[in-house]
């Protein structure tokens, strides 16, 4: 589990100059910025303390932890930190332990969040505003070529042309990072399809893939998702698997169908929620699009800002949705 503290982070730039500060004002510093905090506790009508955001390993969740950092911070004077953490069980035992407060954006983890509430150390939040869509995809170029490729019927018979020496003697089919809700190795299985689940191992690696092979006009299917930005810049289309059903993936050795559309959902620590934190109103009233979250991860990652940047742009922007968040 990697922590990261948002001062730390956010303000390495000026670690130097509040040095500086603290040595010739003989810590004036310091207790302006503790007034300034207690004055934006007072003003919420109570006080913030701790807020351990958990982030799990994709843009997109970057994108809606460190906004929510940033309001959290700036208008609460919350001291917050990031606990970088897979999805899933780790990151529901961190809500357990006390070592996270918030998960903010849940894909489809049914079992351990039911767990996780009738066990009493957490609560389900509802959405965020988001709907999480995941599927298998090409590049749009291998679309337009062969549009028959889009029916699952029909990936046997290009299975030769998705080989690679990773696959072995049948098509490849790339999977991202094994720890996301996935079933691909199922459903390949289920559906009688000669190809082999090869992992890239992560979300950035997943991009760069689909990129190169739309420039370089290469084959490639494999495990996608929605919200996330790069749809706006490179062209996919999603392949069509069998129409999903309540409770056709309700046993995943048994899949044989599409996923389904999820709405994301928010889930904290109950002890954070009745600790009386003014944090625990804002984590309540949390809630944007898919485009809002696209926007702040094209900022991250095809504009090259930092998170902190980019969720401070946003929210400059963006001022009735972040007030009200605050109610």
């Amino acid at each position: 589990m990697r922590i990261l503290n948002k001062r730390r982070l956010g303000l390495v730039a000026g670690a130097a100059s509040a040095v500086l500060a603290l040595t010739a004002c003989g810590g004036g510093t310091v207790e302006k910025e503790t007034q300034t905090n207690e004055s934006k506790a007072a003003a919420a009508g109570g006080e913030c303390g701790d807020l351990n955001i958990i982030v799990n390993p994709w843009v997109g969740y970057t994108a809606d932890a460190y906004v929510v950092g940033a309001v959290a911070t700036d208008k609460l004077g919350c001291n917050v930190s990031y606990v970088e953490l897979k999805e899933g069980g780790p990151s529901y035992q961190a809500l357990k332990s006390g070592d996270g407060d918030v998960i903010l954006e849940e894909w489809s983890h049914a079992a351990e969040l039911k767990a996780a509430v009738d066990g009493g150390y957490a609560v389900d939040l509802g959405s965020p505003g988001n709907v999480g869509i995941i599927g298998w995809y090409v590049p749009d170029w291998l679309a337009q070529e062969h549009p028959d490729i889009l029916d699952w019927n029909n990936l046997n018979k290009y299975a030769s042309d998705f080989q690679t020496s990773e696959s072995g003697g049948q098509g490849q089919f790339l999977g991202s990072d094994p720890t996301y809700t996935q079933y691909d190795e199922a459903i390949i299985k289920n559906l009688g399809l000669d190809y082999k689940v090869v992992f890239s191992g992560g979300e950035t690696a997943t991009v760069e893939a689909f990129k190169k092979a739309q420039e370089n006009k290469e084959w490639l299917i494999g495990y996608f998702w929605e919200p996330q930005y790069i749809h706006a810049e490179v062209p996919m289309d999603r392949v069509k698997l069998p129409e999903y059903k309540p409770g056709c993936d309700a046993d995943k050795a048994k899949v044989a169908c599409d996923y389904a559309e999820t709405e994301l959902k928010k889930v904290a620590a109950t002890k954070f929620m009745e600790s009386g934190s003014t944090a625990a109103d804002l984590i309540k009233n949390f809630t944007w699009t898919n485009d809002d979250q696209n926007l702040v991860a094209k900022y991250i990652t095809a504009d090259k800002m930092t998170p902190e940047d980019a969720a401070a742009k946003w929210i400059a922007d963006n001022p009735d949705k972040v007030q009200a968040w605050l109610g």
